[in-house]
């Protein structure tokens, strides 16, 4: 195809569709000119009148007691650790599978993450391998609800309080999704989320943390502010982890069209599944029975690719204005960094995951001339490496 084709009816091929974009409106400018005029930016015990009015409304759409509002996921993680009395000397499971903050909040700590092992279908933790993992210094459980799916919390949450072991979700790419008829961040002890701007609702940057557990949620509290209870004095060691106003404003905002956000994730899932599931080469994403996937990511897999074969694949898509990507190319046990400090780790699926899954664009804003397009080249990809 020539670059200067038309596809549907206004997008020029100049242009490539998104892995994921922020849908950000009127409505959210609004919100930000009123805060801007209101001179009340940000309040220095995180308690500012947007932000406690958005801590309220996401614990309400949780279904938790009590949200604490911050300004990253990265630093939902790391209170979250804190506020357990995680530190130096214990270890902590993770996956190796997912974005560097799971397992660099608890490096942050003191502790040591024990990566573990994945489910090749759903790509989140495996239960068995977080069974086997556990050890008498494990002090928590982070499982990360990947691509928008829920892990499978029953086993993992069994394991844990059977052991008093802390359950701390890492729900950053999974707004909206449930487990049994909870939602995620409702199903450990602590849940933690992100809204930077490609998540399915966004505050540009921003976290949040859900609990019940009201001692754990006063500790967030004081962490988030460096552990001032009151004005200049500080009873623990603390961070500052606020969320500003102008965020919360947006973060509202954006609350309120998530469920429209996420209807509309499900109906472009529902349409690729449909569309490339004849592509025998191709693994579909799953929905694991008494799942609802969020669907932050489509994600597909090439079976029995190595890592040279789904870059190639990769590399076309794009070349066709198909914004493809890959989470996650490098394992967190097999970055430098990481590598270093605690060595060799087995994990065979998470290695061989790494080297095949593609992720496209799901995000509300496709339009149907996109999403055929999406198909169309998926195909014709497919077909010039002999996928299908």
């Amino acid at each position: 195809m020539s670059n200067d084709l038309i596809l549907g009816d206004t997008l020029p091929f100049s242009e490539i569709i998104p892995i994921n974009k922020p849908i950000i409106g009127d409505e959210e400018i609004r919100a930000v000119i009123r805060v801007l005029r209101s001179g009340i930016l940000t309040e220095k015990s995180g308690h500012g009148p947007l932000a406690s009015k958005f801590e309220k409304a996401f614990a309400e759409y949780i279904g938790s007691k009590y949200a604490i509002s911050l300004n990253s996921g990265t630093s939902a993680l790391h209170a979250a650790l804190l506020a357990a009395g995680i530190g130096p000397g214990d270890e902590v499971i993770v996956p190796s599978f997912t974005f560097v903050a799971t397992a660099e909040a608890v490096v942050l700590t003191g502790a040591k993450p024990i990566f573990v092992d994945i489910d090749p279908r759903t790509y989140c933790m495996d239960p068995e391998a977080v069974e086997d993992a556990v050890s008498k210094r494990t002090k928590a459980i982070i499982p990360v609800h990947l691509y928008g799916h829920p892990c499978d919390m029953d086993h993992i949450v069994d394991c844990a309080h059977d052991r008093e072991i802390l359950v701390i979700e890492d729900a950053a790419q999974a707004h909206g999704a449930e487990y049994n008829g909870r939602k995620a961040g409702n199903l450990g002890d602590l849940a933690c989320f992100s809204f930077y701007a490609t998540k399915n609702m966004t505050t540009g940057e921003g976290g949040m943390i859900t609990t019940n557990n009201e001692e754990l949620m006063e500790k967030v509290r004081l962490i988030r502010s460096h552990g001032e209870r009151e004005p200049y004095r500080s009873v623990t060691l603390g961070h500052n982890y606020r969320l500003p106003e102008i965020e919360a404003a947006i973060g509202l905002v954006q609350l309120r069209k998530l469920p429209k956000f996420l209807e509309a994730r499900r109906k472009n899932a529902t349409f690729l599944m449909g569309e490339l599931s004849s592509i025998k080469g191709l693994q579909m994403p799953v929905e694991r029975e008494g799942c609802k996937h969020s669907w932050y990511l489509f994600t597909v897999r090439l079976k029995g690719a190595n890592s040279e074969v789904r870059d190639i694949m990769v590399k076309r898509l794009r070349e066709d204005h198909v914004g493809a990507a890959v989470y996650y190319s490098t394992p967190i046990h097999k970055m430098p960094y990481y590598h270093k400090l605690f060595g060799k780790v087995n994990l065979p699926e998470t290695e061989r995951a790494s080297q095949q899954v593609i992720s496209l664009p799901v995000h509300p804003s496709i339009r149907k001339a996109e999403l055929d397009h999406i198909v169309r080249t998926v195909k014709s990809a497919s077909e010039s490496l002999m996928i299908s």
